[in-house]
């Protein structure tokens, strides 16, 4: 029996089932461990290794088989955890192991199990539940873990289980990662073992003066609603600092300047010692400091200061074994972020820098970017830069000793490869994931003098003459999140909506990442102009280029978080060019959302109120003449329902007529497969309806 695209895309996460993931690779050769689902379909996730000599693979956890709690159990901090790592899928989807990968330890139903990769044995530990983020020492000696929010330890053989420390009040937590770290740093963790195994770095983390946001149920009232500790714009944060604990007993504060430097951006512990990344609250300056691990004082090792922004790199800072600090620079002539070593820029000018994967030796391995739609795998020693990924598409990868793995995706093909280049040859390691049933037309181009980056997509078996087709333009267009990539995967939905009659524009104008500094720093204080303005360029060169193609009298936009305020904004702001819009999630008004982020772009609202009103939809409403769909999750704590709940009643108060879509129990994400199935349908139906001549 056939299936539809959104059944399929709804069933399989967006294809990402099925897709292997969290390489790993021992320091002699011998094996790579990773997480992948059992079928394209399959939403749980099982550990695995590879045989670097042989290829062969062998499943060495699953789920399925081990007595443990369904997924119902989680641990509260391991389901914030995957919201704000967006995890779709169930089972494993996170381990870590020791500095051999010869153990490997993770949680289920709030359990701990450790996996011995040699044999292929699976045991549990009787640590105390729920288990959240546990971590084997370097030498696999035992195991750090959180539970009721304090870093705990036992042995390998389940022995003597301890809090390390206890938290003095409700509100304090050690080990774990606040919201703001986690949602907008890309830090997941809270703690760091150093290498000999006898000291846990833990963050300290004191809630007392976040203010307190409930989410409700409506649907089922006698639920209590639940209380969250969010950081909106200009209020407090999290109290964060950083104790050093030692396993035989004995804590230590880390010393640093925490009033101008609050956040923690990350900690790095290699055999040179331990390093940690503070920035200030207007994000102008970031701090390396090396930390003495005996006393807990931190010397300066490097200052990165930028009049507008310093950015977070994932994977930075690091360490040359002769001790050389790998960071990133930018080169405000040409716009690049550029690579460092040691001071000195060791990668050309146009060269992106995306991210450090890993720095082994001398050697350093990242992605970048010549052309912002593909992101390649590099590989750097002194007086050598290679270029490890081949053909037009997104890659990524790991490395140790004479082993890389490269993952990629790519344009010419569905789905994902990854190879693991071994001294023995090549193997590829398995994708499970289900191809789709629909194949994206798609055409990639530069639009206007800014030359943005956007895609275009029409129907299958479209031909000029058949008649000119509504546009649907279906962007993020803001920081952090490309839609543009040289990836097929990129674009079935796009393919699908385009199929429903459509012709489908998506474009990444001025803020969204891949192409430098200065392009991202062009909203500073102003997204509504910028943005709007590229997306209006972007799709009238997409006319001029088909001009037998795309209606320009029935123009609609969805988009979702961003791209839903992005589409409010542009059925509010620019009637005469958008017809009707889809908003998902929409920030709103910018003082609901979160101090890290927004603060970064408006500033802090106290010194910079006027950007906050101009760029929010409130004020805006008496203005709507077109439909307009605003879909919220009720569950949502990232973009709380209130930003779409009191824009409608603002457009209620303005007797503007529009729809409001509320979806209980959904959060940011939509993972529900019913309900991430029939959003496509109606947003359709919605669409149509709103464009019919």
């Amino acid at each position: 029996m056939s299936i539809s695209y959104p059944r399929q895309s709804a069933r399989t996460r967006r294809f990402t089932l099925g897709v292997p993931r969290a390489f790993q690779i021992a320091p002699d050769g011998t094996r790579v461990a990773f997480l992948r689902t059992k079928a394209g379909d399959d939403p749980v996730t099982c550990l695995w290794t590879l045989d670097t000599a042989t290829g062969e693979e062998r499943l060495v956890a699953d789920p399925t088989t081990l007595d443990v709690p369904g997924e119902e159990n989680l641990p509260a901090e391991e389901r914030a955890r995957r919201e704000r790592a967006r995890e779709q899928a169930g089972g494993i989807v996170g381990y870590a192991a020791d500095r051999d990968l010869r153990l490997a330890v993770f949680t289920l139903g709030g359990l701990l199990f450790v996996a011995d990769l040699e044999s292929g044995k699976v045991r549990d530990l009787p640590a105390r539940a729920p288990v959240f983020d546990p971590r084997p020492d370097p030498a696999g000696r035992r195991v750090a873990y959180v539970s009721g929010r304090t870093s705990r330890v036992i042995e390998m053989d389940g022995s003597d289980d301890r809090a390390l420390v206890q938290p003095e009040t409700d509100q304090i937590s050690y080990g774990l990662a606040e919201f703001i770290a986690a949602e907008e740093m890309g830090r997941m963790r809270g703690h760091w073992w150093s290498p000999d195994g006898g000291t846990l770095l833990a963050a300290r983390v004191d809630e007392t003066p976040v203010l307190r946001w409930h989410i409700a149920d409506p649907a089922n009232p006698e639920r209590t609603p639940v209380e969250i500790a969010y950081p909106a714009a200009g209020t407090p944060n999290a109290m964060v600092s950083l104790v050093l604990l030692k396993v035989d007993g004995g804590r230590l504060a880390v010393a640093w300047d925490r009033g101008e430097f609050p956040y923690v951006v990350t900690a790095a512990w290699d055999r040179h010692g331990l390093l940690i990344v503070t920035q200030s609250r207007d994000q102008r300056s970031q701090r390396i400091l090396k930390v003495d691990p005996s006393n807990g004082a931190t010397t300066l090792l490097h200052n990165a200061h930028d009049p507008v922004w310093t950015d977070i790199v994932p994977g930075l800072p690091a360490r040359t074994g002769k001790g050389g600090l790998v960071w990133v620079a930018e080169d405000r002539e040409t716009g690049t972020r550029r690579l460092t070593v040691a001071g000195e820029p060791v990668t050309p000018a146009g060269l992106q820098i995306r991210s450090v994967l890993g720095v082994e030796g001398d050697t350093v391995l990242f992605t970048a970017s010549e052309e912002p739609t593909e992101t390649h795998l590099w590989w750097y020693a002194p007086e050598k830069l290679v270029r490890l990924s081949e053909g037009r598409g997104v890659f990524g990868g790991a490395r140790s000793g004479e082993v890389t793995v490269v993952t990629g995706s790519r344009l010419d093909r569905p789905g994902a490869t990854t190879e693991v280049r071994a001294p023995g040859g090549t193997h590829l390691v398995a994708s499970l994931a289900q191809t789709p049933v629909i194949t994206p037309r798609v055409e990639l181009l530069r639009a206007g003098d800014r030359e943005i980056r956007t895609a275009v997509v029409l129907p299958t078996g479209w031909e000029p003459g058949a008649g000119r087709l509504p546009v649907l333009l279906d962007p993020y267009g803001g920081p952090h999140a490309q839609r543009v990539v040289a990836v097929q995967r990129a674009y079935y939905e796009a393919q699908w909506l385009a199929d429903q009659g459509f012709a489908v524009v998506i474009a990444d104008g001025r803020g969204t990442p891949g192409r430098g500094p200065i392009w991202d720093r062009a909203v500073r204080g102003d997204f509504v102009e910028p943005v709007l303005q590229d997306q209006i360029t972007a799709l009238m060169e997409a006319a001029r280029l088909h001009p037998a193609a795309l209606d320009l009298d029935r123009v609609g936009i969805r988009g979702w978080s961003f791209g839903g305020w992005l589409a409010a904004l542009a059925v509010l702001r620019r009637p005469d060019v958008f017809h009707a819009g889809v908003a998902g999630a929409p920030v709103t008004d910018w003082r609901l959302y979160d101090t890290h982020y927004t603060e970064r772009y408006l500033g802090h609202p106290d010194e910079d109120p006027e950007c906050y009103d101009a760029n929010s939809l409130i004020g805006l409403a008496g203005k709507l003449e077109r439909p307009l769909l605003l879909i919220h999750g009720l569950a949502d704590d990232n973009v709380v329902a209130a930003h779409s709940l009191r824009l409608s009643s603002a457009l209620l108060a303005a007797g503007r007529p529009h729809t409001v879509l509320p979806l209980s129990g959904v959060t940011h994400m939509t993972p529900q497969e019913v309900v991430a199935e029939n959003l496509l349908t109606i947003q359709v139906d919605f669409l149509k309806n709103a464009l019919a001549r």
